[in-house]
């Protein structure tokens, strides 16, 4: 290709950074605006993002924990890719404090009725004085406290689990991851859910069935489930150039040059879905203040034969001790294979050096002195990821809106998980993002 000065180079009519899922819905919705030619950029080899698998023998393990459901607005984007997913039923459980699997967020059985009548009422009276104390909130802990009160907070493990989601303490995380991460505790909390489950733990009545119906990537992985995406987009008008390096974008008028490994290409409108950061670099645009805090993830794939120590296929860990956060059993969705179960185990690479050792032998001993996954537990890879969601330290929050503001003014939109600093715990939220970042505002 051409070099990125010369007045000859491979023009489109928009250019989007990053083929995750934010950036494929956008490509589709560029589309839609009349743009017959995209291009898609992205330094990954592959589409999705962050949605990665890794087959590593007979098993395939994914990156974090991913599920989907059919109404997302995804599909309406690309609905040959539902045929791919696989319908399962998950089931969610957690390792309290006193060393319990019990009902996940919390259980009104253990979390309440079981911790007897003087500790009742001192969590009764805690739960009053968060309401009191706690009415302007400056971060994660003060908004779970005024939602619960601080000895329900210490005795469900919610504060553990928070500082496990994070790597920080909760009080060095601020209101607005709270209120973009944790905003189902609010609902959770209210007087009415909390009846409806005092009334299902004395009666024995199961949840209410979900609305949606849950999905999990297709078998073969996310290569398979996104292929069809792939087709129809580029049978739209959309060029993917994936594991290329990005390496400057220029602006000459109304016309932006992306520098890559490959050669440049040029287009008059710009769309990043890739960390905020990354794209003020790219730019050459100052950062306004500190890098932006993001979570390193350790992802540790095992196989196992033997006593699990709980039935469900996701366990989070709300316990005092262990780095690890989640496990995810890929064989309850998928089958066993050759006998054997197998699953991720994620950490929150802050937690242990970024180091998978040290985060194998920490989840080793902690599975050892809570009696789970009792028998032959084989570490069989690993994944250590940077940028997996952001994470809102004290005045992070600004900071990103600031980023956005300065790229905006340069001329870029930019948008979605790392793209917009927004944690989007599913891919419906990032379709959302997409639509209503890129659609114009009905009059």
């Amino acid at each position: 290709m051409a070099d990125a000065r010369s007045d000859e180079l491979p023009t489109a009519d928009a250019i989007v950074l990053g083929a995750g899922m934010s950036g494929l819905v956008s490509a589709s919705i560029l589309l839609e605006q009349g743009n017959s030619r995209v291009v898609v950029l992205d330094e990954y080899d592959h589409v999705g993002g962050n949605h990665i698998d890794r087959a590593i023998g007979g098993y395939t393990f994914d990156i974090g924990s991913l599920i989907f459901q059919d109404d997302s607005p995804l599909l309406a984007h690309f609905p040959e890719i539902l045929p791919r997913y696989v319908p399962i039923e998950p089931s969610w459980s957690r390792l309290s404090p006193q060393g319990v699997v019990t009902h996940y967020p919390f259980s009104i059985r253990d979390d309440v009725l079981g911790a007897g009548p003087v500790e009742l009422l001192r969590m009764a009276g805690s739960a009053v004085a968060g309401r009191v104390s706690k009415r302007h909130q400056h971060n994660v802990r003060d908004f779970a406290e005024h939602l619960l009160g601080a000895r329900f907070i210490d005795r469900s493990g919610l504060g553990y689990y928070m500082q496990r989601l994070c790597g920080l303490p909760p009080e060095q995380i601020d209101l607005e991851f709270a209120r973009s991460r944790l905003g189902w505790l609010e609902e959770q909390s209210s007087v009415r859910n909390l009846v409806r489950r005092l009334l299902r733990s004395v009666t024995g009545d199961p949840e209410p069935p979900s609305h949606n119906r849950q999905l999990a990537r297709a078998r073969e992985g996310y290569g398979h489930l996104y292929e069809p995406a792939v087709q129809s987009l580029t049978e739209r008008g959309v060029e993917f150039s994936l594991g290329t390096r990005l390496t400057g974008v220029y602006r000459t008028g109304d016309q932006f040059t992306v520098s890559t490994g490959a050669g440049p290409v040029a287009a008059p409108r710009l769309v990043s879905t890739i960390p905020l950061d990354r794209a003020l670099e790219l730019c050459a645009l100052d950062a306004p203040g500190e890098p932006l805090p993001t979570v390193t993830l350790v992802s540790l794939f095992f196989s196992f034969s033997g006593d699990r120590g709980f039935d469900t296929s996701i366990l989070y860990n709300f316990s005092r001790e262990g780095a690890w956060k989640r496990i995810t059993v890929y064989s309850d969705l998928y089958g066993p294979s050759d006998g054997r179960e197998f699953f991720t185990v994620e950490v929150i690479g802050e937690r242990v050096g970024n180091s998978v050792p040290t985060a194998e032998a920490d989840f080793r001993a902690h599975c050892a002195a809570n009696e789970l996954l009792l028998g032959d537990l084989v570490l069989e890879g690993s994944h250590v990821l940077d940028n997996a969601y952001p994470i809102y330290t004290r005045g992070s929050g600004e900071r990103a809106r600031d980023s956005i503001q300065a790229l905006r003014e340069f001329g870029l939109e930019s948008l979605g998980r790392q793209g917009g600093f927004q944690y989007q715990p599913t891919a419906r939220a990032s379709t959302v993002e997409a639509e209503r970042a890129l659609r114009p505002t009905s009059s």
